[in-house]
């Protein structure tokens, strides 16, 4: 089974990789960019029988910082 973990900043946390996109792209003269964030797509392949809570227990304590990230997980 393949699975997709979608890894973002917490709203509030400062992303400085996404103010550079934000003025790399004014520059390159698109304008009305704002708000650009940047975030991780890791994609995993499991066995089936590979249980939800082992799933969140691996974003928990490896795939996402929890404290300044948010996760979600897609079932392919």
């Amino acid at each position: 089974m393949r699975l997709r973990i979608y890894v973002t900043l917490k709203p509030g946390v400062l992303d400085p990789q996404g103010k550079a996109i934000e003025h790399a792209l004014a520059g390159l003269g698109f304008q009305g960019v704002a708000g650009a964030r940047v975030g991780k797509l890791i994609e995993l392949d499991v066995t089936d029988g590979t249980a939800d809570a082992d799933v969140e227990a691996m974003c928990r304590q490896l795939l996402a910082n929890t404290v300044i990230e948010n996760y979600r997980i897609e079932r392919a």
